[in-house]
């Protein structure tokens, strides 16, 4: 058990499941054809992505037609929101979104922007979450688009998003919502919450990577934003990935199948890391969470440091998104919630998955809290003027 590596950034992505591996094999071999292709060999290979669209479709309550696979979630977000507000700029071209939306979104956003369309975007409350009546004062007559997401990946909060789709309705506003990291663990049903659009991708759910789907509700007109073929519907184009799209339906099927005992185990590996942990550090968020994301603030540590220190000990996390991984900039979701700059440099994300055992947690807290102490230590050192001793 020593030695082995401990894995605990799962919001940025989860492992394929050999399951869902091996539902996927037969198509890059054996079923090979494209899907787009009218003789034997492309109808077999279609017949796999209808029965993973209806695969998927059934897990969120939708109908196939209704469900529309993409290359991922950051497609599928751009998809939605460029896509839909292109569609209905005849309305208007007002969108509100939270301010702690996913890079996804919030990049879709500076591209309409520049289209001419105003954005509006929603303070959230220390614990990352968005007020519904917030959503309601911001909505406008000219309001052709909203977007919030259903889990925030960096500090897991949830949001209160039926009570927000209800709002869209009443106000004859479209509502789309990033699910990504909500999937197999947040029940999603798109009728009973109430969504015109849901954004999914499967490496989030131990599906394979480099493929998502987005949902659009029946009689919902979106803009292709990617020409170049008649696939989905002559709405996007480009050949279909059958094995990541075969994959996906059956790590979909899976993880809502154990969607109880996922959450269970996850909630059960939180309270330990948690409790272990005690209140030598403070937790970013809190109330109603993804039982698996944890975001804690580490008082005169800065994260760079002790996510290099934790990876050469074996421990993997994160500072956030791994799609900002490369930014400079502190998080945007910390800074909405209310952190100064300090406090964001000092907080990491962990983030638990179903092959977690409580073990790896234990040991995972011995060397968090090692290292953080010794990293601290070294910086009340540096304040008063001596020299930190190097970790040999």
């Amino acid at each position: 058990m020593k030695g082995e590596r401990i894995y605990l950034d799962h919001a940025a992505t989860t492992p394929t499941d050999e399951i869902v591996v091996r539902e996927m094999l037969p198509y890059f071999c054996s079923v090979f054809g494209n899907a787009s292709s009218t003789h034997k060999a492309g109808r077999e290979a279609v017949a796999a992505v209808d029965r993973a669209r209806e695969r998927v479709a059934r897990q969120i309550n939708a109908s196939p037609s209704e469900i529309y696979f993409t290359a991922g979630g950051t497609e599928a977000d751009n998809w939605a929101v460029r896509g839909i507000a292109e569609a209905y700029k005849d309305k208007g071209k007002h969108i509100v979104a939270s301010a702690v939306e996913h890079p996804a979104v919030l990049g879709a956003l500076n591209k309409l922007c520049e289209a001419g369309f105003d954005v509006t975007y929603l303070p959230v409350d220390s614990e990352g979450r968005v007020s519904p009546q917030s959503v309601r004062e911001a909505l406008r007559d000219d309001t052709v688009l909203l977007t919030v997401m259903t889990v925030n990946n960096e500090v897991g909060t949830v949001m209160p998003i039926r009570e927000i789709a209800a709002i869209a309705r009443e106000k004859k506003v479209l509502f789309h919502t990033d699910a990504v990291q909500a999937a197999g663990i947040v029940p999603l049903d798109v009728k009973a919450l109430g969504v015109d659009a849901l954004s999914l991708s499967a490496h989030k759910f131990y599906g394979p990577k480099g493929v998502g789907a987005l949902y659009l509700r029946k009689g919902v007109k979106i803009k292709s934003i990617l020409p170049g073929g008649e696939q989905e519907r002559s709405l996007r184009g480009g050949t279909y990935n059958t094995p990541a799209i075969v994959g996906m339906g059956a790590a979909l099927a899976a993880s809502v199948s154990e969607l109880d005992e996922r959450r269970a185990h996850l909630l059960s590996l939180r309270e330990r890391f948690l409790s272990l942990l005690g209140d030598y550090v403070s937790l970013n968020g809190g109330g109603e969470s993804h039982p698996g994301i944890v975001n804690l603030l580490f008082y005169g540590v800065k994260n760079e440091d002790l996510l290099s220190a934790l990876d050469q000990a074996g421990v993997e996390a994160s500072a956030g998104s791994a799609c900002s991984s490369g930014s400079t900039e502190p998080s945007h979701v910390l800074a909405a919630m209310g952190r100064t700059e300090s406090e964001i440099r000092s907080s990491v994300r962990f983030s638990f998955g179903k092959e977690n055992t409580l073990e790896e947690i234990g040991r995972a807290v011995d060397v968090i809290r090692e290292i953080s102490q010794r990293l601290r230590r070294d910086v009340d050192l540096f304040k008063q003027g001596a020299s930190p001793k190097k970790n040999v």
